[in-house]
């Protein structure tokens, strides 16, 4: 009893200081509890759909070595988990009035990725993998970051595209949003389920390379969020 929710706390652990970060970047115009609230509930229960469709998916795999760690990586896992995460961002707050602004469509995105992440969190440390002493840790340290990278990712492009008045651009951007989230998740994944010792190689430095490209994209809209409420008080 007291084992299952030793492993829960740590099991939920990173996804909540995450969330906590990712809430106190947005220090201009935060977005409503509630919503927030709902959107990590959505997110959370796009594991659902994804486990589904992933043990279909994986009856179809029948290539062998290298290309079954590809087709595992990019299409049941990478593909399908960042369909429904960016279905549940499309079906509720990128349509509500508070998506205002750029730097929004990050922070609903990671709380999207973040409900999932916890919900497969709890599942492989507080279900399947229990007796493994290091999961928690590695999960923490490499999995549940990365899926809020790829959340960066996802609304940093979703919100390119929301704001631009260039249908040609908005199109592009709306594709890049699912897209460039499944490449990131894909070869995150593929670099692991390979077990090729030379690729492993670069596991570290790619994660340190996603976290460098998302964190300008986080910055360059705090920034515009802070213009945007400087330009209102000065028209005040």
């Amino acid at each position: 009893m007291f084992l299952r929710l030793r492993l829960f706390i740590i099991a939920v652990i990173p996804a909540v200081i995450i969330l906590l970060g990712i809430y106190l970047s947005d220090r201009r115009d935060r977005e409503p509890l509630k919503v927030l609230l709902f959107t990590y509930i959505l997110g959370a229960l796009t594991v659902i759909p994804s486990i589904i469709v992933e043990e279909i998916l994986i009856a179809f795999n029948i290539f062998p070595g290298i290309l079954g760690s590809l087709f595992n990586a990019f299409i049941v896992a990478g593909l399908t988990e960042e369909y429904f995460k960016r279905l549940a961002v499309l079906k509720y707050p990128y349509k509500t009035k508070f998506f205002d602004e750029k730097l929004d469509g990050i922070v609903y995105s990671v709380f999207v990725t973040m409900g999932f992440a916890t919900v497969e969190n709890i599942i492989y440390v507080a279900y399947r993998y229990t007796n493994n002493p290091f999961i928690g840790l590695y999960r923490g340290i490499f999995s549940v970051p990365a899926h809020a990278v790829f959340g960066v990712t996802m609304g940093y492009y979703l919100s390119l595209a929301k704001f631009d008045t260039d249908i040609d651009r908005k199109r592009k951007n709306m594709k890049r949003s699912l897209y460039m989230p499944v490449i990131m998740h894909g070869m995150f994944d593929f670099i692991l389920m390979a077990e090729i010792p030379h690729l492993t190689i670069i596991f570290i430095p790619y994660v340190i390379f996603l976290w460098i490209l998302n964190q300008r994209r986080l910055a360059s809209f705090m920034y515009d969020s802070r213009s945007k409420i400087m330009s209102f008080r000065k028209e005040e």
